[in-house]
């Protein structure tokens, strides 16, 4: 059943040199596997796993395509903007409460969106998800 089985993210790349390098130079990451120069795929050390893999359709979702939950959202985009990370701003989500690129979502607690080298917007944000 798919209720038992773990589930991960799959992220376009145009190009996947330029992709390894953000993700290794902006966000500290670095591919456990590479398959055949078409796809990388990553873990955190949280346990999870994503893919990145070569696409001309790279950056097209309109939507947060994936997301990692920290502990402190605050320090994160600080270390992440010292990197040279861009921060997005939506200021048309109704009831949310921006301090800076740091959204304050009623119910939710506190999120940041960026975009990755390919276009494709991520989110992090405080704590594990809520059932």
């Amino acid at each position: 059943m798919l209720d038992q089985s773990a589930v991960e993210a799959n992220i376009p790349a145009a190009d996947l040199d330029r992709a390894r390098s953000y993700y290794a130079d902006k966000l500290g990451l670095t591919p456990v596997a590479e398959y055949g120069g078409e796809s990388l795929r990553y873990r955190t050390a949280g346990g999870t796993f994503f893919n990145l893999y070569r696409t001309r359709y790279a950056g097209q979702a309109g939507h947060t395509i994936a997301q990692w939950h920290v502990d402190d959202v605050d320090e994160e985009v600080r270390n992440l903007v010292a990197k040279g990370v861009v921060f997005e701003v939506y200021e048309d989500m109704p009831g949310v409460e921006w301090h800076g690129e740091v959204a304050t979502l009623p119910g939710m607690g506190k999120a940041a969106w960026f975009k990755d080298s390919e276009g494709n917007i991520m989110c992090i944000d405080e704590g594990e998800p809520r059932s």
